[in-house]
């Protein structure tokens, strides 16, 4: 079994848990995309469980999919099935934008619900979940229509049923986005800021004070659309913390983000009793 990095708080929770599980979700070229599941430890597959896919972040040309591995180990303690994806990153020297990200990350949700039924999950219970541009591509698949791969099974919705988003850059407009360098004049086909609707999903947001990517006010405008577009979006600020502030390195705050987030889907009725997690 993995040894989390923080096993101080989870090694108690984790006595039973399963061994994570790969699959191919996707081939681009000679390339196999892969993804890990954790399952909860009284998984089966006939189980009909929320589930929750991650996105690393990393300005989408770096990082890796285990960035989220501790979020998902104590999650799947929790009773959710807990995705982490591996998707293509943006070539050296190329300045355009995030298309294969896009593509990749409609890609893996089209996978996850395509065989919700044999995965133990409940195909209307699939959230998604990621840091930065891992947050970019989380609120992409759960508020932006269009950029599909062309191979994909487009009969198979991508769409998450609920957000988690940590310091993402989910906005690429000109007035104070990310990336907008990159999208140039097609902000408005990549920036999930500039594609609200009466039906996304519920959000929750968590915001360093001290981002220096992601402006405040940038994240309190997105949750003032959402809410006067009637949709639920909680947004959590932390005084004095910078962009990653919820990575594992920072006991505190990945403590206290992961557990709003366990508040957050209990709300919605997606997890059940009171948070496990243990405070450092």
């Amino acid at each position: 079994m993995r040894l989390p990095l923080l096993s101080f708080l989870l090694c108690p929770l984790l006595a039973g848990a399963a061994e994570p599980i790969t699959h191919v979700y996707k081939k681009a070229g000679e390339r196999e995309l892969k993804l890990t599941i954790v399952n909860p430890p009284d998984w089966k597959a006939s189980d009909q469980r929320p589930a929750m896919v991650f996105f690393h972040g990393g300005g989408w040309v770096g990082g890796k999919p285990t960035q989220f591995t501790e979020h998902s180990d104590y999650l799947a303690t929790r009773g959710l099935v807990c995705i982490q994806v591996e998707y293509r990153l943006i070539k050296k020297n190329d300045k355009g934008p995030p298309i294969d990200c896009v593509h990749d990350a409609k890609s893996a949700m089209r996978w996850v619900r395509g065989r919700a039924a044999e995965l133990g999950i409940d195909p209307n219970r699939i959230g998604a979940g990621g840091g930065s541009a891992g947050g970019h591509l989380a609120a992409f698949v759960g508020m932006v229509e269009g950029l599909d791969d062309s191979q994909d099974d487009l009969k198979i919705s991508p769409k998450a049923n609920v957000l988690a988003l940590f310091n993402p850059v989910f906005d690429n407009g000109p007035d104070q986005g990310w990336g907008t360098a990159r999208v140039g004049e097609r902000y408005k086909e990549f920036s999930p800021a500039h594609n609200i609707t009466s039906d996304d999903p519920p959000a929750v947001i968590f915001l360093g004070t001290n981002d220096k990517l992601i402006p405040v006010a940038v994240v309190e405008r997105f949750k003032a659309n959402m809410e006067k577009a009637g949709v639920r979006c909680e947004g959590h600020f932390y005084e004095k913390q910078g962009h990653g502030f919820f990575n594992t390195k920072n006991p505190e705050f990945f403590y206290k983000t992961l557990l709003a987030m366990d508040k957050f889907l209990t709300s919605l009725g997606w997890l059940k009793g009171e948070p496990t997690l243990k405070q450092p």
